[in-house]
């Protein structure tokens, strides 16, 4: 196996200088595939006349984080491919180990990396070899080293959701047919969090942040345990949107009333059954 058996599959929105340096720290022999939501051809240009290896899909609307790394995995030949967020960066052997740890288990679904969020220190517990693998029920979406064959049962993502839970629902349904999904204290990504567009527009993305992660969360409980039981879990959630959202509208306060009315629209639109249709404003 070499780092030509991977490509990095990127999901970008108006990503364009996070995603400059994301693109430096990956392997110039690894092909990577970047589908741009934003549609923009000048970012496609860019990217395509700054780096040989890397091909820009112009996606023809925003389609969200699954349904946006299901058209790139389509577009993937090799046997291995790595979905990789536009805020995160690699260091110069993280390929290299992704290989080395796959090779302990030739079977695996998703190998991810085992600092999962800054506050996570699981990679330097004393009692994990740096070379073990971890064995866990799900990974974050950030960096997900996938081994594509073993996909052709449960597929990637479900194309329901815009964004959130698509990973944690996708790695339920491996766990479900027992495919093996680990974490490696050996791999090494930095992760900003949270930060993959432009600063530019960040009120327009917190909004809809919150919207999706609401109607995403009721969408997944609904499909996993049923709408009721959804319903019970999000009702506390749902009242709390309401209860701030008047408090907010009474001391004038329009920038957090407009959040937790996005929290609340979110998730009525989850309880009505509609689609995941709201978009970021910008």
């Amino acid at each position: 196996m070499s780092i030509k058996d991977i490509t990095v599959v990127i999901t970008s929105f108006k990503s364009n200088e996070k995603i400059i340096n994301c693109l430096n720290s990956i392997n110039s022999q690894c092909k990577v595939i970047v589908v741009e939501n934003s549609d923009d051809l000048k970012i496609k240009q860019k990217i395509e006349n700054s780096f040989n290896n890397v091909q820009c899909i112009l996606s023809g609307e925003n389609l969200g984080y699954g349904r946006a790394n299901n058209l790139g995995l389509k577009n993937v030949k090799t046997k291995y491919a790595l979905i990789l967020n536009p805020d995160a960066t690699l260091e110069s052997s993280t390929l290299e180990n992704f290989l080395f740890v796959a090779k302990k288990d030739l079977d695996f679904a998703i190998i991810g990396p085992a600092e999962q969020e800054k506050k996570e220190s699981t990679s330097s517990s004393p009692n994990i070899n740096i070379k073990d693998l971890i064995k866990t029920e799900n990974v974050k979406g950030f960096a997900m080293f996938l081994n594509l064959e073993q996909f052709n049962e449960v597929g990637f993502f479900d194309e329901n959701f815009f964004i959130y839970f698509e990973e944690i629902d996708l790695c339920r349904r491996l766990n479900k047919i027992k495919k093996k999904i680990y974490l490696s204290p050996l791999i090494k990504i930095n992760h900003l969090g949270a930060q993959s567009h432009d600063e530019s527009i960040n009120k327009n993305m917190e909004l809809s942040r919150n919207w999706h992660w609401m109607w995403s969360t009721f969408y997944y409980h609904r499909k996993h345990k049923g709408y009721l039981i959804a319903f019970l879990l999000i009702l506390p959630k749902l009242f709390s949107a309401i209860i701030k959202m008047t408090i907010y509208s009474f001391f004038m306060n329009k920038d957090k009333r407009e959040v937790y009315y996005q929290r609340f629209s979110g998730l009525l639109n989850g309880i009505l059954c509609r689609k995941s249709w709201y978009r970021p404003k910008v």
